[in-house]
């Protein structure tokens, strides 16, 4: 038997650099049998990949998932693979990604999302907080290569699923974003299927660079999980995804009470310190430029309270606005 056809979806608002490269480098993939779909706002730039691997699907503005649901009308494939447009695969992506699904009731595959190289300074440092943020976690099959592992939860920017699971669970959510891809994996697992993280299936995905860019995409992210955990329970209801709001609380209620007592006082602090050690030592093991690990633990510090704050409000707002 052959190889099974793939499709490549890329969702974007328009076709910018980096959905230029991500087309380029996907053209460059050693697996010979795929198709590639691009989907802008506009078709307005429609001929600019000049090969009848690319087709173009102007959707509107639409959320990703809609995009996505958009590109399964069009897309030919028994598998489909879901990539961010500013994100790019390695050469052997796709070719990695077909034995996982050999293994029983394997629905769809993930990897690791790996910040590239070339990136400047501080989209690289955006990439070593996550990378020491997941150590604090079980996320570590997200920014960097590990073993492979059976998951809850993956990230849209690298996710291969089957077509008939696809159609089984009614394809993406189209109301909320970010957050769809968790919505689909819940109903993926729902379904009694399993979605392996696999260490040799890598995208290199651009980041949004420290600070503020950085913190607004750690704000959505957090926004969105809490209103998730509160309304669609499953895989958001993990202690890892309440832990940045339990430090936000401990460091309200340490500060309050450190104010009356200075037993508590001491220890309020030395756990503070501890934790910055910690996070220190962490920035340290993964950060390759040494000058950036001081913003890499501000980064890490910045996001854990920020991701904290929105998933609270996650939890206490009755409907997330578009």
């Amino acid at each position: 038997m052959g190889l099974p056809l793939v499709t490549i979806v890329i969702p974007c608002k328009n076709i910018d650099k980096y959905t230029k490269e991500c087309v380029r480098e996907c053209l460059k993939l050693n697996y010979p049998n795929y198709e590639i779909i691009v989907l802008p706002d506009r078709e307005n730039n429609a001929t600019e990949f000049k090969t009848s691997l690319v087709k173009i699907v102007g959707t509107g503005a639409v959320t990703p998932g809609a995009k996505r649901n958009i590109a399964m009308k069009h897309a030919k494939g028994e598998l489909i693979a879901y990539i961010d447009s500013d994100a790019y695969p390695k050469k052997n992506w796709l070719l990695n990604t077909i034995k996982y699904f050999d293994k029983d009731q394997v629905a769809a595959v993930t990897g690791p999302g790996i910040t590239p190289p070339n990136d400047d300074p501080m989209r690289k440092a955006s990439g070593y907080v996550y990378e020491v943020l997941t150590r604090f976690t079980s996320l570590a099959g997200r920014f960097s290569t590990t073993r492979a592992q059976e998951v809850d939860d993956a990230h849209s920017c690298n996710l291969i699923i089957k077509r008939k699971v696809l159609e089984e669970v009614k394809g993406w959510n189209e109301k909320y974003w970010p957050g769809e891809d968790t919505l689909l994996c819940n109903e993926i697992l729902r379904r009694g299927y399993r979605i392996i993280s696999a260490p040799d299936v890598v995208v290199f995905h651009h980041r949004k660079p420290l600070y503020k860019p950085h913190l607004v995409q750690v704000a959505r992210f957090g926004l969105h999980r809490g209103f998730f955990a509160k309304k669609y329970k499953g895989n958001s209801l993990k202690l890892r995804y309440f832990a940045p709001l339990l430090l936000l609380l401990y460091l309200i209620i340490g500060i309050i009470v450190s104010i009356f007592n200075s037993m508590l006082r001491l220890l309020f602090i030395l756990t503070i310190i501890a934790y910055i050690a910690y996070t220190l030592i962490l920035a340290m093991d993964v950060t390759k430029e040494k000058k950036l690990i001081p913003h890499v633990v501000v980064g890490t510090i910045l996001s854990q309270l920020t991701y904290g704050v929105y998933f609270m409000i996650g939890l206490i707002v009755p409907e997330l606005k578009r």
